[in-house]
């Protein structure tokens, strides 16, 4: 691959690339050159007191967690990670590699369930619906053992298991029946199978500990040879002595090492973008980035991975710093909010009732003016405050939040509390 090529690539897979491009399209939607959607920067504000009120009321200490995939662990009540974290032996790295894969599984399991699925897990008393219910069940999933290669440790996940996965699995465990239908099984499965792949296929970042490690050594000697949770260990080499290690460096391993992972994507020279899209408002001011024009990187599913890695690396004694770099995350919450509130409004009104698959113009503006929006949301937060950056970053905003507030005004005007816009989607995306 050229210098340019490699450079361009490099540089849609930055939150940089993602905020230029989203405030590109959010400058067209200001000057109405949008093809779909307006934005109405007067009813800013009322967003700004409708999430104020939900995150005070959720954390009225404003001591708030980061946006991130643990918080869905204590789903029902249930602490989940401390029922499993109790019967570990105590090895730090391992307890480490665990929270790596659960996360990471989870995380990429969490795309859109659909309004008619429900999670039943028999210790909770009420049934588990969404990104909640998706948590619920991958979780119980990996500690039953079901993504493990070797019957003597269940808590791993193997590329072998991944790449063997039967989907019939997948819907035993997701409790998926005619009854119970979850949306996008295949598309699930099939990224697991590739994550399988890419694990298996880069043992420089995912080998899993050898009998020659100072690690416990009560572990059995035959094993697969590529384990997701190998990650950790990667990552605490790059932190190096110094335990630190920048939230950009850590996206831009999530993005290279899952790349591969991504179905039907554009590509670029043979790389497999992600989750970057079309759309002919984005233009190229900068002829270092020629090859990117057209292109809008949002990089949502890696970017909350990106968030959700950060606690069990901080419990490992290393920094990430510069958290506030990445973007929000321009999922279906987050940008409901901003068509609920009236903050976006539809040029055709009628697009509502209609599904939209997730590579179409309106979808694509919606994502883009969300990521612009919601910095605009942390700010004027912030200032009703009196907070700055690094006491309330994004992160902290998003869980406490945008999302569950998209999701409250997502109930108080339809009954079902589905987003105000419908995605066909392959389960790798929302």
């Amino acid at each position: 691959m050229s210098d340019d090529l490699q450079s361009v690539l490099t540089w849609l897979r930055s939150p940089e690339a993602i905020r230029q491009r989203c405030e590109m399209l959010y400058a067209a939607a200001l000057a109405g050159e949008l093809q779909h959607l307006t934005v109405h920067e007067e009813q800013l504000p009322t967003a700004v007191d409708y999430v104020l009120a939900e995150l005070q009321a959720n954390y009225p200490d404003l001591d708030v967690p980061y946006h991130s995939r643990w918080r869905h662990f204590g789903a029902g009540g249930r602490e989940r990670w401390a029922e499993l974290a109790a019967g570990l032996d105590g090895d730090p790295l391992e307890r480490g590699r665990i929270g790596i894969e659960l996360v990471i599984v989870s995380v990429l399991l969490d795309a859109g369930a659909g309004p008619d699925w429900r999670y039943h897990d028999p210790l909770c008393p009420q049934a588990l619906v969404r990104s909640e219910g998706l948590a619920a069940a991958s979780f119980d999933w990996y500690r039953r053992g079901g993504l493990s290669g070797s019957p003597e440790q269940p808590w791993r996940v193997d590329a072998s298991a991944l790449q063997q996965l039967d989907p019939a699995a997948l819907q035993e465990a997701f409790q998926v029946g005619s009854d119970n239908p979850l949306l996008g099984v295949d598309g699930r499965v099939q990224l697991l199978h590739r994550l399988g792949a890419a694990v298996a296929a880069q043992l420089e970042i995912f080998a899993a500990p050898d009998q020659s490690d100072t690690r416990p050594s009560n572990r059995p000697s035959s094993r697969p040879s590529a384990r997701l949770g190998g990650l950790f260990d990667y990552l605490l080499q790059l932190a190096g002595p110094q335990q630190q290690l920048a939230a950009t460096r850590l996206l831009s391993v999530v993005l290279t090492t899952l790349s591969s992972i991504w179905p039907g994507r554009i590509e670029l020279a043979g790389e497999n973008l992600g989750d970057v899209w079309r759309h002919p408002m984005a233009r190229c001011d900068d002829p270092e980035h020629d090859l990117s024009t057209g292109l809008v990187p949002f990089h949502k599913l890696s970017q909350w991975l990106t968030y959700s890695l950060v606690e069990p690396l901080e419990e490992a004694g290393v920094t990430v710093s510069g958290l506030d770099q990445l973007t929000g995350l321009p999922e279906y919450r987050n940008g409901g909010l901003f068509i609920d509130l009236d903050v976006l409004r539809l040029k055709n009104p009628a697009a509502r009732y209609n599904a939209h698959p997730v590579d179409s113009e309106l979808v694509v503006e919606w994502r883009a003016l969300t990521v612009a929006l919601l910095d605009r949301l942390a700010a004027g937060i912030r200032t009703r405050l009196g907070l700055d950056q690094e006491q309330l970053p994004l992160a902290k905003v998003l869980q406490g939040g945008s999302w569950s507030a998209g999701r409250r005004i997502a109930r108080e005007l339809r009954p079902d509390g589905a987003p105000p816009l419908q995605i066909i989607s392959d389960g790798t995306v929302f």
